[in-house]
């Protein structure tokens, strides 16, 4: 008889959340496969605790545990009319699993609570299969943006309903 994985709980990080170097490193961990995809490199490279802690504090980190484990995170905030999705990240070997989608299930919950009726993100222009994802879950393309110093189109505005 096998024995099946724990199961995955989403919770807000706590105010006194210490392991911010364990989501640095999922985050790092999960957006590995777009450095040789897309110009200029993630931000994410370039995440620090502080910088995690300050947004974290303009909305919540949401956290996908197993059995202890941070297996996933997303961090959310208020933008204008929306709530922002940044972050989205599910451990590299546990992806296809649905922990990204219970993440969303919580994002959504967080909207809900906070009275906001859109969600909104961005994702890189090169990465097609993020963009199918998004629109799977409901989101459609609504701007297009470049990085500074950039001449062409580096990323797309998404917005779904909550």
């Amino acid at each position: 008889m096998a024995i099946d994985a724990p199961a995955i709980v989403i919770r807000a990080a706590p105010r006194d959340f210490s392991n911010w170097g364990r989501v640095r490193q999922l985050i790092l961990d999960a957006f590995a496969y777009m450095e040789p995809r897309i110009d200029p490199p993630s931000s994410a490279l370039r995440l620090t605790v502080p910088s995690m802690q300050a947004d974290a504090g303009k909305g919540a980190l949401l956290l996908a545990e197993r059995g202890g484990d941070i297996v996933g995170c997303v961090f959310v905030r208020p933008k204008d009319d929306a709530l922002y999705i940044g972050k989205l990240a599910v451990r590299p070997d546990l992806q296809g699993n649905g922990i990204g989608a219970k993440l969303m299930e919580a994002v959504r919950r967080e909207a809900r609570a906070r009275g906001i009726k859109t969600l909104e993100l961005e994702t890189r222009i090169e990465l097609f299969e993020n963009h199918a994802a998004f629109a799977r879950m409901g989101f459609v393309k609504t701007a297009e943006n470049s990085h500074a110093g950039f001449d062409r189109t580096t990323s797309i505005v998404m917005r779904a309903p909550v």
